[in-house]
């Protein structure tokens, strides 16, 4: 319901919240919930907290797996439940900044002298944190490296990045980022990458980093093959909740950028969103907000839009972080509950040339959380009009959306920041991992499991697998085309009919020596190995 400007002003000095350690203001005016909200949720939130409390104890959080969780523990080692996970920490910081250093100072270098290059290898976690926080704190004119990345198993995307950087691999240093070292994806991207190197006449080994977990297939294949270096990835940190561990911590320091910066910025959004008192916990608030919004149950989608470029990569990183956290059929009692809530997002204005409109004026399915960033930039800027400048313009797009939104029932928060520093950005990460367990938590679901993810990598085997099968029945067929109907009939896979017709024709497009003979229609089109 629209309210006046006096209400809306009365509103907003009662939900408007500062947080001055964290350089950090929340705004929840312009969320339509009961006063009775705060009330009503004090029990359930209060459940919440002695969860989290536990989780940072070293409860088993995902009982799905056995595992503690204790991506906390990254900031601030003193927490760690044993000496032995402290010291692990604590020493694989210490090994990060002493290699950054080794790296920035030429002592470890590649064939063609000091490294100047840096290619990431990695999916979801392993990239899409490092993406953005590369994004948001790197600068072209101070970066130590030129970062770049693999992070699908996309032939052509991977010919692009290296036909950019190609004439330079012997002073690029390759940093391969999987926990079991059997992801498909980040494997497929090694093994194009050292082919890449090899092919340039170069070993792929003195040029390669691995963050892995201990024993995991990439650790003992790094040994074997006389990489640089491994740094750990430990079980008790999901890939999702890991850009402040050497997942995300060692390509930042290659890069030149702040980690100490970041990792005060987490602690200092730790150490606040710890508090049981709502009113001090920022991550508390957001949370209950989005219970409000999607009544439980995820109803409503979650628009993220920063108002800052260097901002740009963040809703691709919390699309993972929230819905992989989130996105759960079953709850922890094994009730089926198709929990979620998902995430999407740009950047201001350019959202407002894309998709404002129908924020504005179509299907109210959403509420949106502005991130406004009050620093425009470090030196002063030009005006484009009689004292008004780009950030002006900027600032001024923010509110007018944000109002032009809430005018017509469309509810938003607004996270607001000092700057985009590195200690800023560490203090977004923690925020929202604290959201997202909270949140959780109210819920009632495990934030820290991913069974529809390895569902999806079960059934991608299965198709490799009927590939293979397809591939051996035409060897011994030779002249004798088949249809995809036939060709699943022979080999027993005829309820994969429709798989076998897609991995025929993915084939046939590749010059993979199957002939594809069209016909009358696309299913009686036959296929032969030539």
């Amino acid at each position: 319901m629209r309210k006046s400007n006096e209400d809306t002003w009365q509103r907003f000095q009662k939900y408007y919240t500062e947080f001055p350690t964290l350089g950090l203001a929340l705004d929840l005016s312009r969320m339509d919930f009961p006063e009775e909200f705060f009330t009503t949720m004090a029990p359930r939130l209060e459940k919440a907290f002695a969860a989290m409390a536990a989780l940072e104890q070293g409860a088993i959080a995902n009982p799905d797996e056995g595992r503690m969780v204790g991506h906390y523990w990254l900031r601030n080692s003193t927490l760690a439940p044993n000496s032995s996970i402290r010291h692990e920490i604590e020493a694989t910081l210490a090994a990060i900044k002493e290699f950054g250093a080794e790296v920035h100072s030429g002592k470890v270098g590649g064939t063609n002298g000091p490294f100047q290059n840096l290619l990431v290898i990695g999916i979801g976690g392993s990239a899409l944190g490092p993406q953005f926080v590369s994004h948001a704190l790197g600068n072209p004119a101070s970066d130590k490296l030129r970062v770049w990345f693999f992070d699908n198993t996309d032939p052509d995307g991977m010919d692009g990045t290296l036909a950019r950087m190609r004439s330079e691999l012997g002073k690029t240093l390759c940093l391969v980022i999987s926990k079991s070292g059997g992801t498909k994806e980040t494997r497929n991207g090694m093994l194009e990458a050292q082919t890449a190197y090899q092919s340039s006449g170069l070993n792929f080994g003195a040029h390669a980093v691995a963050v892995t977990g201990i024993d995991s297939e990439l650790d003992k294949y790094a040994i074997k093959n006389g990489w640089l270096r491994r740094f750990p990835m430990w079980d008790w940190i999901g890939g999702r909740t890991s850009e402040t561990s050497a997942v995300g911590l060692l390509p930042a320091a290659l890069q030149g950028l702040d980690i100490d910066a970041i990792l005060a910025g987490a602690k200092a959004a730790d150490d606040v969103t710890r508090q049981t008192e709502l009113r001090t916990n920022p991550a508390a608030q957001m949370a209950l907000m989005w219970f409000h919004i999607g009544e439980g149950r995820g109803t409503k989608d979650m628009v993220v839009l920063p108002y800052k470029d260097r901002l740009e990569l963040f809703s691709r990183y919390l699309q993972q972080l929230v819905m992989e956290s989130l996105g759960k059929e079953k709850d922890l009692t094994g009730k089926i509950v198709n929990q979620g809530l998902a995430v999407y997002g740009n950047k201001g204005s350019t959202d407002q040339h894309a998709y404002v409109q129908q924020l504005r004026d179509g299907i109210p399915n959403f509420f949106v959380t502005f991130i406004e960033v009050l620093k425009d930039r470090k030196e002063q800027s030009m005006f484009v009009d009689p004292h008004v400048t780009c950030g002006d313009y900027l600032n001024g797009f923010l509110q007018g959306t944000r109002q032009a939104l809430y005018e017509n029932g469309r509810e938003s928060m607004t996270i607001t920041i000092k700057d985009a520093s590195a200690f800023a950005i560490g203090l977004l990460i923690a925020l929202f991992e604290r959201t997202v367990g909270l949140y959780a938590s109210l819920i009632n679901v495990n934030a820290y499991n991913q069974p529809g993810v390895e569902a999806g990598k079960k059934a991608a085997g299965t198709i490799i697998d009927l590939q293979l099968r397809i591939l051996t029945l035409l060897a011994g067929k030779k002249a004798s085309p088949l249809t995809a109907s036939q060709i699943a009939d022979a080999i027993g896979g005829k309820p994969h009919v429709e798989s076998v017709f897609k991995i025929c024709e993915h084939l046939a497009a590749n010059d993979r020596s199957l002939l594809k003979k069209s016909a009358s229609s696309p299913f009686a089109a036959t296929y032969e190995l030539v």
